[in-house]
């Protein structure tokens, strides 16, 4: 197997994020997981994200094989899945934990972030894109309960579907 690389994405509630790469990229995600980041409170609980307090966002941090699954490939996915015309809003989800942020690791997944968007904007994506690309920050973890919620809870809560 060749060396991993991490994707951090956040695009509203991180339950349907986490969910619907893990279908569509089934063998080329190694390992998810839902947290916070992007914001100034150390060590945040889902309380604290949720009342805005704490600048972070709802994120999944994905860690894949580029063998079979290429950066560009995560970013157009990432777009596909929710709305990043809406500026911290997804649905009826609203505030700046569910804004859409890319967070990059380095120059390379900045640059193809740049280009993917740019691209979707002139292709697929009317409205202008409101999604920060920003570098990546401290990653806190989000509680045991939340991690692939939707698995255990297949009934659950998810404003996230595939747009095209």
């Amino acid at each position: 197997m060749s060396e991993t690389k991490t994707a951090t994405f956040a695009a509203g509630c991180f339950w349907g994020v986490e969910h619907y790469f893990n279908k569509h990229f089934k063998g080329a995600i190694l390992k998810s997981e839902v947290g916070y980041t992007g914001g100034q409170t150390k060590d945040p609980n889902y309380r604290q994200v949720c009342s805005g307090a704490t600048g972070h966002a709802e994120a999944v941090r994905f860690e894949y094989d580029p063998s079979k699954a290429k950066y560009e490939d995560l970013v157009e996915y990432f777009y596909r899945i929710h709305d990043p015309t809406t500026k911290n809003r997804q649905g009826n989800d609203a505030g700046t934990q569910y804004r859409s942020a890319i967070y990059y690791e380095d120059d390379e997944q900045k640059r193809i972030a740049e280009e993917k968007t740019a691209e979707l904007q002139k292709t697929k994506i009317s409205a202008p894109i409101t999604t920060e690309i920003v570098p990546e920050q401290q990653w806190y973890s989000a509680e045991e309960y939340h991690q692939k919620y939707l698995v255990n809870n297949p009934g659950g809560y998810c404003n996230h579907y595939e747009r095209w």
